[in-house]
């Protein structure tokens, strides 16, 4: 059965991971960077102020919410949650392992014009979103599929076609990238560092995901906010020092990545890397496996903010593959190529490294210069981003299911989630990689077509946002594509901005009060 499963998946994988497929994931990022105006660039102060500039300055950015949604930063972090995981580890040591140094190249520059990739989808899942029987928000790639790409000449049943499928996808993929591949390096690294079975480490995992899982978005929220940015800033801090005891090390680790990018011949006539395909396709796979930019899976969540702007929401989309890739899958490669573990010359493994599973090269760098504690500490590591990861999830695989049968049908969905996680603590770890590469394909093709034929509506959606923000004109809101949620949240933002002045205006009145008093 194993057998077989393991040939279906590799066929279908090589289909949805070809050749075709990924250019057609870097030609969205290059369309809609380019529709948009280089907007990770032209904007950049812009939206890292309106960003992780304002956790600290913006009261409505944090504030948690009396009805169903959540805050925006709520969604950022249960967001990242869901990308920040073991592909930030594991998944960029596969693609150095197999694509040499140069599949860092590629993993950035798809992050790049994944950025916008990302924005985009966030755009569209704020202006196609609607309300559930619970009066919840629910959005997503399929509801622009079948509302937005269902609204064109002749595409009804295309549009409502490609968001159930783009849902089966997601819910199967769920369970994938989701669940088993998280699950399963978890139980392994445990395993390795502290020797503890892997079945113990599934056991507790279950009961620790069904805890939160079961509880809904809101809950899943209320964890991920407070152990995201603890587990992001603990591994950055521990990349840090490794790659500080390895600082000399870094200008020859940046040539090998440049190098190897284009298979450029080193002094020595050796080839860096492993040519330039396997480089640019194992960066290209790893790096959408890490940031899922192009999947349509964190609009999911995104969709669920209390957001109104959908501009304000979609630059948090950027954000989020700006942390993920750009910061810790680069810390993360910085640690594996300074450490010793590959000759930099040729961009093969050396010594140990060369005899190890390519998932264990963090620990390995680690554990050259801080022995047990090092690989200790990857297994925390790896355990708190796969835990977050699948929380993560768990919303996305829910949204699919709410949309396919309804809202009664997630309660059994996250039931049968949180069994699942014992069924990935004893997979192998290769297919489970595999089965999550393939649904993430699957998922990525009809979010795509979607992004692509809705394109103009993102470029006008973030024209206006310039026109009103940034350049002061008076004119109407693009907030909704439907006319009663836009008049809502005409509203909601009226009033928005009133509690924002009358703040402002008690802020300068104190400040006053106490210049004179002084």
């Amino acid at each position: 059965m194993i057998e077989m499963i393991t040939n279906v998946n590799s066929a279908v994988n090589n289909v949805v991971w070809g050749w075709p497929a990924l250019i057609l994931l870097g030609f969205t990022g290059v369309l809609m960077t380019s529709m948009t105006g280089f907007f990770q660039l032209s904007h950049l102060g812009h939206w890292l102020k309106n960003t992780i500039g304002s956790i600290f300055s913006d009261r409505n950015i944090t504030r948690h919410t009396e009805d169903r949604s959540i805050s925006q930063f709520q969604s950022l972090c249960t967001a990242l949650a869901a990308t920040v995981g073991t592909g930030n580890i594991v998944g960029v040591a596969g693609a150095i392992a197999v694509g040499g140094p140069g599949a860092v190249f590629w993993m950035w520059l798809i992050a790049f014009f994944g950025m916008m990739t990302n924005y985009s989808e966030n755009v569209l899942g704020i202006l196609y979103r609607r309300k559930n029987s619970k009066d919840e928000w629910a959005g997503g790639a399929m509801y622009y599929l079948k509302d937005g790409l269902g609204e064109r000449k002749g595409c009804k049943k295309l549009g409502a076609g490609l968001a159930v499928l783009f849902s089966c996808f997601c819910l199967l993929a769920s369970f994938g990238i989701g669940n088993m591949s998280q699950v399963n390096s978890m139980v392994s690294n445990v395993y390795t560092a502290f020797g503890i079975p892997k079945l113990a480490t599934g056991i507790f995992l279950f009961v620790a995901v069904s805890l939160v899982v079961i509880g809904g978005l809101k809950r899943i929220a209320a964890i991920t906010e407070k152990v995201v940015p603890f587990m992001v800033l603990l591994y950055l801090l521990g990349t840090l020092v490794s790659i500080g005891m390895n600082i000399s090390t870094i200008p020859a680790v940046f040539v090998s990545i440049f190098k190897g990018a284009f298979a450029m011949k080193s002094v020595g006539g050796g080839i860096v890397g492993s040519g330039i395909a396997l480089a640019m396709k194992m960066g290209m796979k790893r790096g959408v496996f890490s940031n899922e930019a192009g999947l349509g899976s964190s609009v999911m969540v995104h969709s669920s903010s209390n957001v109104k702007e959908p501009v304000r929401q979609g630059m948090w989309g950027i954000f989020e593959v700006f942390a993920d890739t750009i910061i810790v899958c680069t810390l993360t490669a910085l640690t594996i190529l300074s450490s010793g573990a590959l000759d930099l010359t040729t961009g093969q493994l050396t010594g140990e490294a060369a005899a190890i599973e390519s998932s264990a090269l963090v620990s390995y760098a680690f554990g050259n210069h801080f022995g047990f504690l090092g690989s200790a500490f990857v297994a925390v590591a790896i355990l708190l981003f796969a835990y977050s990861t699948v929380l993560g999830w768990s919303h996305y695989g829910a949204t699919a299911c709410e949309y396919l049968f309804g809202t009664g049908a997630t309660k059994i969905y996250r039931m049968v989630f949180a069994v699942v996680v014992l069924a990935g603590s004893v997979m192998k770890a290769q297919l489970a990689w595999d089965i999550s590469d393939t649904f993430n394909g699957l998922m990525m093709l009809p979010n795509l077509i979607g992004v692509i034929t809705l394109s103009p509506v993102v470029m006008r959606c973030t024209k206006n946002y310039v026109a009103r923000n940034l350049h002061g004109k008076d004119v109407e809101p693009m907030l909704s594509m439907f006319p009663e949620i836009q008049k809502m949240q005409e509203e909601a933002l009226k009033e928005e901005l009133r509690e924002d002045a009358d703040a402002a205006a008690k802020a300068y009145g104190e400040a006053s009060d106490s210049v004179v008093k002084g």
